[in-house]
């Protein structure tokens, strides 16, 4: 299969019912934040989408849904404009429907297509909230003994959005671990090279906050976490790299269960 078709597949099913679901906030509160994880993070992690709402539940009053599906970047980026229209259209009647004041992203390239195409609603990087409601009380200085210094890799989305690399080292600080900047920093951070273009082998700690730069990194040689693994796991330890990326498979099983995560929390 062709990369544009491959594609097109993905964006099938990512806007399928079988792998969308839509929550809204329970025990009658209002819906005033979506969390909306989108494609990377649903593929990555189901357990950290659930352990996210339940945190942003506690801390955001209940007044927290969450919609899976996706923002349409693919389709956008294979050219498919009117396509894209279409789709990005499904997200703004859904995100209107629950009458969501802000919308809560995980993922870089979301913030990026939403916070161009949706208007009636405050688009919010999680990495920008967490340092105003705090990260959980109990892992608050769980790092601080790690034998493990972290190099933190910024997605290229975010090489002028200071805010969020900002806020990204501010939750790496209060959990306590170590780490050591690397040369290209800020506005001149480079590209991950997803899809497996990346050649140059890394190694060490690659600590990222999206999950395409946390499977090129591994894919690269390294023990690549990406920020969820710290925030919602335990203590982190060199005897504990692996290789932690899913493959193709597992990503949609994981979408799926994504979606269980959600609908177990309707009620």
């Amino acid at each position: 299969m062709n990369n544009r078709k491959a594609v097109r597949v993905h964006q099938i099913l990512s806007f399928s019912n079988f792998f969308n679901t839509v929550r809204k906030a329970t025990n009658n509160k209002k819906t005033k934040y979506i969390f909306f994880p989108g494609c990377a993070l649903s593929s990555y992690s189901p357990d950290a989408v659930g352990k996210i709402i339940d945190y942003l539940e506690i801390k955001l009053n209940n007044e927290v849904g969450s919609i899976l599906k996706c923002c349409g970047k693919p389709t956008l980026m294979i050219g498919e404009k009117e396509k894209f229209i279409e789709r990005i259209e499904s997200v703004k009647k859904e995100f209107d429907r629950v009458q969501a004041e802000i919308i809560i992203v995980s993922c870089q390239s979301c913030y990026d297509i939403l916070s161009k195409n949706i208007r009636n609603q405050k688009i919010l990087s999680l990495w920008e909230l967490l340092p105003e409601i705090g990260i959980p009380e109990e892992k608050v200085g769980i790092g601080k003994d790690s034998d493990v210094v972290f190099n933190i890799h910024d997605s290229c989305t975010d090489r002028k959005d200071f805010s969020v690399q900002d806020g990204i080292r501010w939750v790496v600080n209060e959990l306590g671990y170590k780490v050591e900047e690397d040369k290209e920093k800020k506005s001149q951070n480079r590209c991950c090279g997803f899809g497996r273009g990346v050649k140059k082998e890394k190694k060490g700690h690659i600590l990222s906050y999206c999950a395409a730069c946390a499977e090129s990194m591994e894919y690269a040689g390294a023990d690549s976490l990406h920020i969820v693994d710290l925030l919602f796991g335990e203590k982190y330890t060199k005897d504990k790299a692996e290789k932690r990326v899913p493959n193709l498979k597992n990503k949609w099983v994981n979408r799926y269960k994504t979606k269980l995560e959600m609908n177990k929390r309707k009620r």
